[in-house]
């Protein structure tokens, strides 16, 4: 299959690569070899991929990535691009506005309309709404889309706070005077991060600052969520609920259910992880520092961000869970949109409800910066403990996993005297040592997806904890590859581990480029270098010395020089 050049030359490039991958969740196939696709077929895929993600949609291309070609459209001899995006924007709702341009490939044209992902959700002009969707095969399909879907749909994308909404039935008496008083109670104890005038508001000036009332005196479920009685909630806030389990292998010690407002909600589960949370003495030259089990700070950030973030549209709880080795907080609905495992500590922040994300700041339960994940990592690492645990989140539940277990008191010792003498150090600093103390060595580029930078960014950090005398580098450009210092195992109370590091180096490289030839037959320079994360100039020196003791033998010269087994 190949594309045509000229004007579309690259659009026609990826037609082909779409076409050769196969429909997607964002890239739908509609093909026209046997008839032609009706409006309210192209104007219904259209609205299905808007409400995923977006995506495009290839007119021409049969299911199985077979270029037909589209036929013409609107008794034109051509399709005509623009007509097709004015004719989507008045025939949908809100009007959606699309790029189309007709490609030629494999001399056959192929229509394609580049879809948005839209904030909002649309429809037909005729009342069509349907969503993008996995079926039960794994493949993309169209499916109605649910009121209780939609709403999620425009939530998470930012274009509805679910806080901000109305609750039909539900009066200024459901709003208990006890939550306002706990407010003005935390505020006026809390330090800088809290709006310290709230604890001098009456209880609907309290609500008004908040942006929880409304004009017309409606009760928000913004309102309901941080001040109403518990009976009402039960009432009008089914989806919201919170449990706190603690479970010893199989059994299960307690699971309480908790209906309850979630300013109340977070203190009594902050209280209950602050009964369970042990303390290590650490002996910090006179002092004595006690090491918890569990960082507060990292705990309270997860807390705080399951109860804002959760997914309010589904059923389910917010589940705080504690285990013999780790403490799990988890909530229901995926990342907000535009946050994923691999940007955490560097997305925007993005609340799925701005309103509650902001009472939560103005009372001092979290920080004002909107970076408490960063704290999170933080205050774990610098306690000498793993680094929280997103990897089992998914599209339905968010999953934070704070390890346990026995901390590294020698890093926690040497992180405090770095902040002893007002030299306190990045979360990125943290996460280097702690990925270097784990793994021993490390690339540039392993180092930069732990920290979610670029490799340039990477680089000047490491430079910089080189200068410092941290951090090594052992080898040049790619090859290059980066291990605690002398001093710094020194610090941590292994010296052997700067030795094994330095010491057993050429030992080890040598034996993986001979395993490497047995199992190959040969190996060049490149290889080598590849292999062992050395230079190109280091892994020539290592080839030479094993052709010269008699372990290799090399055949050509100079760049194209290979080495094998010798020869019997």
């Amino acid at each position: 299959m190949t594309a045509s050049g000229g004007e579309w030359g690259d659009l026609a490039a990826q037609v082909v690569r779409w076409a050769a991958a196969g429909e997607q969740y964002d890239v739908e196939f509609k093909g026209e070899q046997r008839e032609r696709l009706n409006d309210r077929d192209l104007l219904e895929s259209v609205v299905c991929l808007t409400n995923g993600r977006g995506g495009v949609l290839l007119v021409g291309v049969e299911d199985d990535g077979t270029v037909t070609g589209a036929r013409p459209r609107h008794e034109a001899d051509r399709t005509d691009p623009l007509r097709l995006q004015a004719f989507i924007a008045n025939s949908t709702q809100p009007p959606l506005s699309v790029k189309a341009d007709v490609v030629e490939v494999d001399r056959k044209e192929v229509l394609v309309v580049q879809v948005p992902d839209s904030t909002r959700v649309v429809g037909t002009a005729k009342g069509t709404y349907v969503r993008r969707a996995i079926g039960g095969d794994g493949r993309p399909t169209c499916l109605p889309y649910h009121a209780h879907e939609m709403l999620a749909h425009e939530v998470d994308r930012g274009a509805v706070d679910w806080a901000t909404l109305g609750v039909g039935g539900a009066t200024w008496e459901d709003l208990d005077p006890l939550e306002f008083e706990r407010v003005r109670r935390l505020t006026a104890a809390s330090g800088a991060a809290a709006d310290r005038v709230l604890a001098t508001l009456s209880d609907r000036e309290i609500a008004s600052a908040l942006g929880v009332t409304r004009a017309d005196s409606t009760v928000t479920t913004g309102a309901l969520l941080l001040f109403g009685r518990v009976e009402a909630i039960r009432d009008h806030l089914p989806t919201h609920d919170a449990a706190f389990q603690v479970l010893r292998g199989l059994d299960i010690q307690v699971n309480d259910f908790l209906p309850l407002p979630l300013i109340r909600l977070a203190e009594e589960l902050f209280a209950r992880f602050r009964a369970r949370n042990q303390d290590e003495e650490l002996q910090f030259g006179l002092l004595r520092v006690s090491v918890s089990t569990y960082s507060e700070a990292a705990f309270r950030e997860a807390l705080a961000n399951a109860l804002i973030h959760r997914d309010y549209t589904r059923r389910g709880a917010v589940h705080v869970q504690w285990t013999e080795d780790q403490l799990e907080i988890s909530s229901p609905g995926g990342f907000p949109s535009g946050v994923r495992l691999d940007n955490l500590l560097v997305a925007p922040p993005h609340p799925r409800s701005p309103l509650l994300a902001d009472a939560f700041k103005r009372i001092g339960l979290v920080e004002r910066t909107g970076r408490g994940i960063n704290r999170m990592f933080a205050e774990q690492l610098r306690l000498g403990r793993p680094a929280p645990d997103y990897g089992r989140s998914s599209d339905d539940h968010v999953v934070a996993v704070l390890p346990g277990g026995p901390a590294n008191l020698s890093m926690t010792r040497w992180v405090l005297e770095q902040e002893n003498q007002g030299a306190p150090l990045s979360l990125s600093e943290l996460q280097v040592l702690s990925e270097l103390e784990q793994e021993r060595r490390a690339s540039t580029g392993a180092l930069a997806r732990v920290l979610q930078r670029t490799d340039a960014e990477t680089r000047i950090l490491l430079t910089r904890m080189v200068e410092r005398g941290w951090v090594e580098a052992r080898g040049e450009g790619k090859g290059c590859s980066w291990h605690l210092s002398a001093a710094m195992y020194r610090a941590l109370q292994a010296p052997a581990g700067y030795v094994r590091i330095r010491g057993f180096e050429p030992m080890q490289q040598e034996q993986m480029v001979l395993r490497y030839v047995d199992a190959h037959g040969q190996i060049n320079r490149s290889q080598a270098a590849d292999l062992c994360s050395l230079s190109s100039d280091q892994a020539s020196r290592l080839l030479r010395r094993l052709a010269r003791e008699g372990k290799l033998e090399a055949r050509g010269e100079r760049r194209g020089a290979i080495y094998l087994k010798p020869s019997e």
